[in-house]
């Protein structure tokens, strides 16, 4: 992902710094050895448990699950392994807390400044929530640090400034009449995180939720729950009353189940798989008829024709289109398209690239790639590397797990030459970074192939030709396109997906309409 470096760490916590006085400043985590950052992630105090009506409580059942670390091996913390009941608790919670107005009925500007506080804390604590997620998901610690948790704030921040400007409508009607259409929120949002992003993708939901005035439930992936948990408490340092924000833990058979028959939930907006997202669709069916929201899986085509301006920068953006978190990225550039014309050449580059971008010590801020985030996803990008293998595609770069002294999950970026659209590692999204090149002849075999698969989540092409460039735009059935480059945008255009990638979307003012009612009032004025 092509995001600004933020270098300027303002605030300090007691993790990844020397041992200091208390209410000293501590050193900033980008000057802090590798050795220094791992021993102080070791001190840091990790909450495992839910955060239900304003406190930190364990599972009703009082059953846990380890929380173990896919650097290098290591258990973290006991996470409370919540199940129905649980959810029942911080479901009631939240519909206390809307029905007895304690956020909804704050004025515009009051929201706002209590929204805007929480991106402060956010940013203030920002080198603790940067080493609790590298910790728990294993992703470089720059990735943690410049870019993840600034953008949380950031999203956070963007949605508050918005509640104050968004307005209601009158209809046209006669002037015997007035009609106003109003939004009104929800009530209880169950939010469903991916443990890709876990706290980006909260904020992601959280923002839009809380703007629209919704109580909100969050149930992180239990492969990554620190920094979910830890929101909790940081929403009540902001002064986000009790119950407007509960956090429930647990394995998604019991809790995200749970969560998704409940009776009382209004809307559940869920990142995920495609598979995983059907079955909050059965249950949407099976309850009340909830409103889904879903962002699932992509198999994102990356197109480079032969009048592409740059190879070198082609070859950069698709580099990073799949090896950017280690592959754990449900838009990643994992179908690479190439023109037979440069086919040869260009492949090289990317190689080339890709031999650079090897997995190494999540803690060290030179490193590029980290860990898998468990052992099942590991045991899954190995075994779609062993069906490419057999299926007969040629790997031309990786496809073995390295670093196994570590006790980490690491496995190298791998390329796959020779695929054709029909084998399994071209239609099954991997998760991992494994890309597939694809040999086309012209920009309409290219669009013909992009568009064979069940997934719309991304796409991307390169070309100097404008009018290619709008075809394929137009064309490729995908959520966003992008032209000469890849993975570029902000917090103010839309993130989603066609056919099965999901439903609705993310970001941009669109984003809150989903978590609103449309109210008509008529008034007969004659």
């Amino acid at each position: 992902m092509n995001y600004p470096d933020w270098t300027n760490a303002n605030a300090y916590c007691k993790c990844c710094v020397s041992r200091t006085g208390e209410g000293e400043k501590m050193q900033d985590i980008q000057s802090v050895s590798s050795e220094q950052i791992r021993s102080d992630a070791k001190k840091l105090k990790k909450e495992g448990r839910a955060f239900i009506g304003g406190e930190y409580v364990a599972s009703l059942s009082g059953k846990t699950f380890q929380c173990v670390s896919p650097v290098d091996g290591q258990a973290v913390v006991d996470i409370a392994s919540c199940d129905k009941e649980d959810v029942d608790r911080a479901v009631q919670s939240c519909r206390q807390a809307f029905e007895d107005r304690r956020w909804c009925s704050k004025s515009p500007s009051q929201r706002k400044s209590i929204m805007l506080e929480l991106a402060n804390l956010i940013r203030k604590n920002r080198q603790e929530l940067a080493v609790l997620e590298t910790l728990d998901m294993g992703k470089p610690i720059k990735e943690s640090f410049n870019t993840d948790i600034p953008l949380a704030a950031d999203c956070i921040q963007w949605f508050a400034e918005a509640i104050d400007k968004i307005y209601d409508e009158i209809a046209p009607t006669p002037e015997t009449s007035l009609a106003m259409i109003t939004r009104e929120p929800l009530g209880v949002v169950a939010a469903v995180i991916p443990w890709n992003f876990p706290l980006l993708m909260a904020a992601w939901k959280l923002g839009p939720a809380l703007a629209a005035g919704n109580s909100v439930l969050i149930k992180p992936a239990e492969q990554s729950s620190l920094t979910a948990i830890r929101l909790g408490a940081l929403c009540i340092e902001a002064g986000i009353p009790e119950g407007v924000v509960n956090i429930v833990p647990g394995l998604g058979e019991n809790a995200g189940k749970a969560i998704g028959l409940h009776p009382d939930v209004d809307a559940v907006t869920f990142t995920g798989s495609s598979q995983v997202g059907k079955f909050f669709l059965e249950y949407s069916g099976q309850s009340n008829m909830k409103r889904i929201y879903l962002e699932c899986g992509g198999k994102s085509p990356h197109i480079v024709l032969g009048d592409c301006h740059d190879l070198d920068e082609a070859a950069q953006g698709v580099a990073s289109g799949i090896f950017y978190n280690q592959g754990e990225v449900c838009n990643a550039g994992s179908r690479l398209l190439v023109e037979k014309s440069i086919k040869g050449e260009f492949l090289e580059r990317v190689v080339e690239l890709g031999k650079k971008i090897q997995p190494s010590d999540p803690w060290d801020m030179k490193t590029e790639m980290g860990a898998i985030v468990d052992s099942s996803q590991l045991d899954r990008i190995l075994g779609y590397i062993e069906t490419g293998s057999r299926e007969g595609a040629k790997i031309v770069l990786g496809g073995e797990r390295v670093n196994q002294e570590t006790g980490g999950l690491f496995v190298q970026p791998t390329i796959f030459d020779g695929v054709s659209n029909e084998m399994t590692i071209a239609q099954d999204e991997i998760f991992g970074p494994v890309l597939s090149t694809i040999e086309v002849e012209s920009l309409e075999q290219a669009i013909e192939i992009g568009n064979r698969t069940q997934f719309g989540l991304a796409a991307a092409i390169w070309t100097r030709d404008v009018k290619k460039a709008h075809l394929a735009a137009r064309r490729l059935r995908a959520g966003t396109v992008w032209v000469n480059c890849f993975d570029h945008g902000s917090i103010t255009v839309p993130f989603g997906g066609f056919k099965q990638s999901g439903i609705g979307r993310d970001k941009s003012l669109h984003a809150i309409d989903k978590f609103c009612e449309m109210k008509t009032t008529w008034l007969n004025l004659s």
